[in-house]
């Protein structure tokens, strides 16, 4: 199979390809993470209830993103079986199926969330401020193609290890969002549907740089021209076998955001989810290094598999969590040092003052679930990786709805400890998850180099 520098990088040496792989996504994921802080802190001048109003929004943008990563994941783990087993035919077949499939689903999800969005919001909680939460979401789900396309073409970027491609587009959407969001939140009078605007109108933009790269520059590794495209419904199969349960991960993780809402609504009011909403995407933040390299895993582990090199496999998940780990724990001093300054970028205005001690206290309890992420985070990207998505969905509801929830609840209320007993919960769920995922990954690659040497 003819091979380009990215191909080869991503075919050798493991470490090598992750370092390479995960530094620029933990870069783009920082400023799609900053974009949406700033989002907060912009909203935040508006007063509390547009910004609790974001809260309750928030987790079905993310099922909504969620399906995006996950269809990215499943293409990256097809097209990347394909590569590693030097098959470049069927990696552009199935780099074409996948940019079908995206555009099918994003039309599904578009009219899905439109139609059922104001039910939901107000299943949520969200009555007191349903006006500020349709009038965001809306303009938000409208959009959902430019939302949901851009990394799910970046998965096939990724698979080629044309890392550039899957990260300049989705940084360029945050920067895009960064500059729009005053002119059009305040300077344009737009309030909270200006947030929206800006949020919708970056990624969009980077959607058609990725359509000029594919179909008019024609340049990348992997071909989309229609004699390379033989329809297959078992390639639709395969990513979707990886894709939806990685998107159901996302669904699991934002439906556990709206019973964490509701649990705080109950013991504290809105005042609690605009917190939980501020020092939680805060958090998000903390997590991005783990993230960003278990994202890089599942191409390293899908090239790894497709060629059979099992010991590599292995290599590729130790590494992950190692690099993730120190990261890790570097992030979780800073934000427990500096709390009372971030804390502060949320509560700038007079009418939202009164968060600040309340932001830092979340942030410093809930940095240490930062610590927990690595483990659970690289081998559910490795089992994505090797085409077990099914897998890592199963321990990633076990982990972080089952767990968490359930110690959440206990702890909340059972015990009676209210919000901070809330919290506590999560960081107990989500540890004693983490390491359990991990031993799992464990065992299934000293499985498959048991079956390769007899």
């Amino acid at each position: 199979m003819e091979k380009n520098e990215n191909v080869e990088m991503i075919t050798g040496d493991p470490k090598k390809a992750i370092n390479k792989l995960a530094f620029p996504i933990i870069a783009s994921m920082f400023l799609i993470f900053a974009n949406n802080i700033i989002d907060s802190i912009w909203v935040a001048g508006l007063g509390p209830d547009p910004l609790a109003a974001l809260g309750y929004v928030t987790p079905l943008f993310l099922i909504m993103v969620g399906f995006g990563n996950g269809l990215g994941a499943g293409g990256n783990s097809l097209i990347s079986r394909y590569i590693g087993a030097e098959d470049k035919s069927s990696a552009n077949n199935a780099a074409i199926h996948n940019l079908i499939l995206s555009l099918i689903v994003s039309i599904i999800i578009t009219i899905l969330f439109l139609a059922f969005m104001k039910p939901l919001l107000m299943l949520m909680g969200a009555s007191s401020v349903i006006n500020y939460a349709t009038e965001y979401g809306f303009i938000i789900f409208a959009w959902t193609i430019g939302l949901l396309m851009p990394p799910i073409v970046g998965g096939a970027f990724r698979a080629e290890g044309d890392i550039k491609r899957a990260t300049v587009p989705i940084a360029l959407a945050a920067i895009i969002n960064m500059i729009l969001d005053p002119i059009f939140i305040y300077t344009l009078n737009m309030g909270i549907a200006g947030a929206a605007w800006a949020t919708a109108l970056g990624p969009f933009i980077s959607l058609l740089l990725m359509l000029y790269w594919i179909f008019v520059k024609k340049d990348t590794y992997l071909s989309y021209n229609r004699k390379d495209f033989h329809n297959d419904m078992t390639m639709y199969k395969d990513i979707l076998v990886v894709g939806i349960p990685a998107s159901l991960e996302q669904l699991v993780l934002s439906v556990l955001t709206i019973f964490v809402n509701f649990m705080l609504t109950m013991v504290s009011g809105p005042v609690a989810v605009a917190v939980y909403t501020a020092g939680w995407r805060i958090i998000n933040i903390g997590m991005l290094p783990a993230i960003g390299v278990g994202t890089a895993a599942i191409s390293v582990a899908g090239v790894a598999f497709g060629a059979r090199k099992y010991e590599n496999l292995r290599v590729v998940a130790r590494y992950a969590v190692k690099v993730a780990l120190i990261a890790s724990i570097i992030v979780c001093v800073i934000l427990m040092v500096f709390s009372n300054q971030i804390a502060f970028i949320f509560s700038y205005s007079q009418s939202s003052s009164k968060l600040a001690p309340m932001i830092a206290g979340f942030l410093q309890i809930m940095s240490l679930f930062i610590l927990y992420v690595p483990f659970g985070a690289s081998a559910g990207n490795v089992f994505q990786g090797v085409g077990k998505g099914t897998i890592s969905f199963f321990l990633t509801t076990f982990r972080e709805f089952i767990l968490v929830l359930i110690f959440a609840y206990l702890l909340g209320f059972t015990f009676n400890m209210g919000e901070f007993g809330i919290y506590c919960g999560m960081l107990l769920g989500g540890g004693i998850g983490s390491l359990i995922c991990y031993a799992c990954i464990e065992l299934y690659i000293n499985k498959l180099i048991r079956s390769e040497i007899k």
